[in-house]
């Protein structure tokens, strides 16, 4: 027997889909801004995961350029049918007031770690496509219907419609077969058939703390459902509970039959305002479930409250896990390293112009949404650090190079290396946004190192304190800011600006040339530790 350790995937992944192909199982994650696309994982244990390439990796198949924070892919869905895996997503172009654009694409690969085709459009109506693959041989699929209008249900139902593999379309007209209960919020549909049933998976109640997986069903396709008497799990009555957001799943069953749902969740710190901040973002987790008498799926462990832990009755089978130490000696980028709205190409760096050296090429600003030169990865752990040693010359106080804390270009630290004009020296200077505001921790403005342009940067939080540290020798380092407060690096602290705020932290590096010469800075290694 293996041991299940909710979340299975610690740190933001959220969304998850997952399919079986024999004894391998494949989960797909959404990334919103961060290229990538999708994140994708194989496991054969549901404990140990393999992280794969992710199958959107040019910009043929996505552009976020211009995508706001927390808009590009969401939701994306992974199936499987007859050799072929079939992934959609949705690239949300806008989402923020009455009005979303949401366009709905589907790649397909007879290789899961190889190449995936150029996009077919689907539609734009809402956002979650699924697609069904029914036992007749057709194709359905289906998404949230969103409803701009004032004072109406923005949640509008769940629209359903054929897709022709060969035509590479939808065909006929959509048809809104589920309009959802009192939670609200109805969106993620998946569906599955079972002993003559079609079963609908939904997500209710938005995807804070009133979270959860609804099901129904109805012996057609069309309708009408019946709703099971009771979510299939959330925590929105035990705020006690160490998985809190729990909702938007999707059922897979093993080789001998046992059933699983994957579902997302957050782990949040209680602060002393009694706040709470799931300080990880949204992360993957795993339950089992069984059909009951009455032909609804329940937890095994019991209740609705998915369980922490629970064990598998199955083989280990391990991976090898993401590195904690990158020296860059590869051509390519490590997988766990993302950039920003855009793939990883010369425009934004090289890892061979200097040899075990990242160079990134200093583009736009760290706000920016279209061109920023930026490498990070998830932040997957309460207590952390991460140091980098870079070499930078800039010019102008319009060059900078250093390392970031990022939640998104709303909520973001960042160390780096400028040029002082006044003193002529070069200087570490901290930019903070926190909800919007603009503010400089450091006392005086800056620290000047004189004509060093080789340092090391050291980021290190723990809970909802985050400080930096500098060192010219890489061995001691000195405090550069105080102590910060990083609690605005959540989900919930958006709330407090009237934004929507659905990704995670990251930490990575990052180069900016606002004179548009493009300087670069070379990044020689880079380190997450675990503390």
């Amino acid at each position: 027997m293996l041991k299940v350790k909710n979340p299975i995937l610690p740190g933001f992944h959220p969304d998850p889909s997952i399919c079986r192909v024999g004894d391998d199982y494949y989960l797909a994650t959404s990334t919103f801004q961060w290229f990538g696309g999708v994140e994708l994982y194989h496991s054969k244990d549901l404990v140990n995961w393999e992280h794969l390439p992710s199958p959107l990796s040019r910009v043929s198949q996505l552009d976020m350029r211009g995508d706001p924070n927390s808009g590009g892919v969401w939701a994306p869905c992974l199936t499987y049918c007859d050799g072929m895996f079939y992934l959609i997503y949705t690239n949300v172009t806008n989402f923020h007031g009455n009005l979303k654009d949401t366009h709905n694409y589907l790649v397909t690969t007879t290789d899961i770690r190889g190449e995936w085709s150029d996009p077919i459009y689907l539609n734009s109506s809402g956002f979650d496509p699924s697609l069904f693959h029914d036992d007749d041989g057709k194709k359905y699929l289906l998404n949230m219907k969103w409803d701009h209008r004032e004072g109406t249900n923005f949640f509008a139902g769940i629209l359903i419609q054929e897709y022709s593999p060969t035509e590479k379309k939808l065909i006929g007209k959509p048809t809104n077969i589920f309009r959802g209960t009192y939670a609200g919020g109805t969106e993620g549909p998946h569906m599955y058939k079972h002993d003559g049933y079609y079963y609908l998976f939904v997500a209710e109640g938005g995807t804070g703390y009133y979270h959860g997986i609804q099901m129904a069903r109805s012996k057609t396709l069309l309708g009408e459902y019946e709703v099971d008497p009771q979510p299939v799990l959330t925590a929105k009555h035990n705020p006690e509970s160490y998985l809190q957001r729990t909702g938007h799943g999707a059922l897979v069953d093993s080789p001998n039959g046992d059933l699983f749902v994957t579902f997302l969740c957050g782990r949040p710190i209680t602060l002393e305002n009694q706040k709470r901040r799931s300080m990880l973002g949204r992360e993957t987790c795993i339950a089992p479930v069984f059909w009951n008498e009455d032909g609804w799926l329940r937890l095994k462990t019991g209740g609705i409250v998915p369980p922490v832990e629970f064990e598998v009755d199955k083989q280990e089978y391990k991976f090898p896990t993401d590195p904690l130490f990158d020296d860059f000696d590869e051509p390519t980028l490590p997988l766990h390293f993302k950039t920003l709205r855009l793939p990883f190409t010369k425009e934004i760096g090289s890892l061979t112009e200097r040899k075990g050296c990242l160079r990134l090429v200093g583009n736009e600003s760290i706000t920016s949404w279209n061109k920023q030169s930026l490498v990070a990865r998830r932040i997957q752990h309460f207590h952390m650090a991460a140091i980098t040693e870079m070499e930078f010359s800039p010019e102008t106080l319009q060059q900078m190079a250093g390392l970031t804390v990022m939640y998104d270009t709303y909520n973001f630290f960042y160390l780096y290396l400028t040029k002082d004009e006044e003193s002529g020296q070069n200087a570490l200077r901290i930019l903070v946004r926190d909800n919007l505001k603009f503010y400089n921790p450091i006392e005086g403005g800056c620290v000047l190192i004189g004509e060093n342009n080789h340092v090391w940067l050291k980021a290190e939080r723990k809970d909802t304190t985050l400080t930096f540290s500098f060192s010219l020798d890489g061995e001691s380092f000195q405090n550069i800011g105080g102590n910060l407060d990083c609690s605005n690096m959540a989900d919930e602290a958006y709330g407090e600006i009237g934004h929507e705020g659905h990704t995670g932290p990251f930490v990575g590096m990052a180069c900016q040339d606002l004179t548009g010469e493009h300087f670069c800075a070379d990044f020689f290694n880079f380190s997450y530790e675990v503390k």
